[in-house]
């Protein structure tokens, strides 16, 4: 018996109709998911619009720290992800229980976090920063205050350069990221001098030493579209590709090259827990209503402190 061939576009469209549910992407999804976002784009950015509509049900396309984030911010909207296991590296390196022992270490610091984190991590942060604001958010306090910066210290890295500061630095970083590799950009630009290097500050110093522009993934997004350069070594998760490609159709785009102890890799700018996501089963997810993310009251409320008063300084400040 042949099994019957489901076209899955099309049952993901009828069911978000039926269950008033809004399908959220993040940019490092497959080509097949993004095109049929409702919303795409960055993870703050994604679920502070769900927040906005009158969506029942918020269906997650990225990673789990990310559906956290959008429950944290809709907690009486019913959110859902297609595979519970797509989680995060950068995430797991900063376990609950040791971070807290570390924080405990510097009472008189506070900690700025970065929102890739747990929601967890987030109940032990005073602010919570994106990529694109973070280094106003540290800016935004006196240079004599002390803070942990967690859980990237790529990205923290950048920050203490950019800024002067001496943040404390957590000891995590995205399993992504710290795989490309200077030396081979270097080589991939002898071969197109023309082309700009495009970096998110996630990476390491000595990518981040040869990129033209870094920004968030957004911004990386932005600046490609805008800028009269027509080639670009782009350095950050595969996936912006699909959008930069759709976007800026004449222009020709690179994946910085990556490197896994010493050698070349083809699939490392890829994220695997990203790319644990499929169409299969992203209409099991909307047809059963599960995995669903469900988070303590007293976690939710705490959680969403340090979010809050990143906008609260994002609007004083104009961030």
């Amino acid at each position: 018996m042949v099994a019957e061939k489901i076209d899955y576009v099309a049952e993901i469209a009828r069911l978000k109709k039926e269950k008033n549910a809004v399908l959220l992407v993040h940019y490092y999804q497959i080509a097949e998911i993004q095109d049929i976002a409702d919303y795409i784009g960055d993870s703050l950015g994604l679920s502070q619009q769900a927040a906005k509509t009158d969506a029942d049900m918020i269906v997650f396309a990225g990673v789990r720290f990310m559906a956290e984030t959008a429950k944290i911010l809709s907690p009486n909207k019913k959110v859902v992800l297609p595979d519970f296991n797509a989680g995060c590296s950068l995430e797991e390196s900063a376990p609950y229980a040791e971070f807290k022992a570390f924080k405990d270490q510097h009472p008189d610091h506070i900690v700025i976090s970065y929102v890739n984190c747990s929601a967890e991590l987030k109940t032990l942060t005073d602010v919570v920063c994106t990529s694109s604001n973070a280094v106003k958010i540290v800016e935004s306090f006196p240079k004599d205050q002390k803070i942990i910066f967690a859980p990237d210290k790529n990205l923290g890295g950048y920050i203490n350069r950019v800024t002067g500061r001496n943040m404390l630095l957590w000891d995590g970083a995205c399993m992504v990221h710290e795989t490309f590799s200077g030396k081979m950009i270097t080589d991939l630009k002898a071969k197109h001098p023309n082309a700009e290097v495009v970096a998110h500050p996630e990476s390491e110093e000595s990518v981040l030493k040869l990129a033209d522009y870094i920004g968030s993934t957004t911004g990386l997004l932005k600046y490609v579209i805008n800028s009269p350069q027509q080639e670009f070594i782009v350095a950050t998760e595969s996936g912006i590709l699909h959008q930069m490609r759709k976007s800026a159709p004449g222009k020709k785009f690179y994946v910085a090259p990556t490197s896994k102890n010493g050698h070349a890799c083809k699939a490392c700018s890829d994220c695997p827990h990203m790319k644990l996501n499929t169409l299969e089963k992203l209409y099991l997810c909307l047809r059963d209503e599960t995995p669903e993310i469900n988070l303590p009251a007293e976690m939710l409320a705490d959680a969403r402190k340090p979010i809050e008063r990143m906008l609260e300084l994002s609007a004083k400040f104009g961030l």
